[in-house]
């Protein structure tokens, strides 16, 4: 089989996130990884490819489009791995998931869209099987950092405890960063696709929503959906926008390690609003507010006033907004006798972008580099199942994150 020319291909890079990622890559690896920049215009290519400087003048482009299948076959011959940064996923990610999967090209993206996740398990998972395609969703803010940081969390309480934490719970202190319209987007066509269909809203209901069908723990999972006080930290939460991404993702994470995290794992994500009556008004009007959001999405009217004022795709925060941004992650875990461990994560970095294309661009490197294809067969796994403990030290060194026991 001839070798192909690329370690990774970023199919996207004209985007956003694309952007942040190609400088990041360039300005990180040098010549030591070899990667091509794809897209469907050739102008904004060129335009990346001067943005980037001496690098960009010999960096190699390829012309693809989304809906091209065989554009993107004939990409996927030249590479091992496909960085996918072209959202709504929903609406343009599942044509090059199929090809990946079919061809046997490694593939990972910065979805949030859980739904769209699903479908793409049921659709493809036996092709990326047969072909030992690794296909790992969820390598940005969601779900880097909860995943992995729970993977961390539960090899210290192995460590220390000899057993797992069967309860863990992240709770978010402190996070600053700005939108882009990417991500509005994807939001905004999650909600659209539940408000019309009453089967996928009872789908985005169930914790193990994209867990392998033997995977259905009795267990209740708690969800944090309006304000109430957490005893574990004592201060007042709010829901976190993310968890609905990120609770599912670490359900499907716990059954493809053979429930390594235990037989009754149970896993929730929130926002610490603070203490005494101060946090829970905080708590209360944060719960309001994002619930106003997610009502006001899902009407036409509404949605078209929020389409209008917030940021439109390809916008995004400025590059001095992305470096001034930051998140720091609170991990509790208990185990099934009572111990208890507390852990950190934190990002230097606005976390939906400047952190995201970092977390991208190593849990890129990760598969090209660090995982021959008789180390992990073929199928859709998650970052904590698939890169384990090889992806921390990248993330530590190379993309600006802690992982830290309290």
């Amino acid at each position: 089989m001839t070798k192909p020319a690329y370690d990774v291909v970023v199919f996207g890079a004209t985007s956003f996130v694309g952007k942040i990622l190609s400088r990041y890559l360039v300005e990180t690896f040098g010549d030591d990884l070899k990667w091509a920049a794809a897209a469907r215009s050739p102008q904004k290519l060129d335009d990346l490819c001067a943005s980037l400087g001496e690098a960009g003048a010999k960096l190699p482009t390829i012309y693809a489009d989304a809906g091209d299948e065989a554009a993107l076959r004939d990409m996927c011959g030249q590479t091992r791995v496909v960085i996918s940064t072209v959202g709504p996923y929903a609406l343009y990610g599942e044509q090059l998931v199929q090809v990946c999967a079919e061809t046997g090209t490694d593939y990972c993206d910065l979805t949030g869209e859980v739904q769209w996740i699903k479908r793409m398990i049921d659709r493809y998972e036996n092709a990326a099987k047969d072909s030992g395609a690794r296909i790992v969703h969820c390598c940005g803010f969601d779900s880097i950092p909860s995943d992995m940081g729970t993977f961390f969390l539960q090899q210290e309480a192995q460590k220390q405890f000899g057993q797992p934490c069967t309860q863990v719970k992240m709770r978010v202190k402190a996070i600053r960063g700005g939108a882009s319209g990417g991500t509005v987007a994807s939001l905004v066509n999650v909600v659209k696709e539940a408000a019309r269909d009453a089967d996928l809203r009872r789908q985005l209901a169930d914790p193990y929503l994209v867990c392998p069908p033997d995977y259905r723990p009795a267990i209740r999972q708690p969800d944090v959906k309006f304000a109430q006080f957490d005893a574990d930290f004592g201060a007042w939460v709010g829901p976190f926008v993310m968890a609905a991404i990120n609770t599912r993702i670490l359900q499907r994470s716990n059954a493809l390690q053979g429930r390594a995290y235990g037989d009754e794992f149970t896993y929730d994500e929130a926002m610490l609003m603070g203490e005494g009556i101060k946090g829970a008004a905080a708590a209360a009007g944060f719960s309001a507010g994002l619930g106003g959001f997610i009502t006001g999405a899902s009407l036409p009217p509404t949605r078209w006033l929020l389409e209008k004022f917030l940021p439109a795709p390809g916008e995004g925060p400025s590059e001095q907004e992305q470096k001034d941004g930051f998140y720091d992650l609170r991990f509790f875990g208990r185990t099934a006798d009572g111990q208890i461990l507390r852990t950190r994560v934190t990002g230097d970095q606005d976390p939906g972008y400047g952190s995201t294309a970092k977390m991208l661009g190593q849990a890129g490197a990760c598969l090209a580099f660090d995982f021959p294809a008789e180390e992990k067969p073929g199928g859709f796994w998650t970052p904590a199942s698939m890169f384990g403990e090889k992806l921390i030290p990248r993330l530590t060194e190379h993309a600006g994150l802690s992982f830290e026991v309290l």
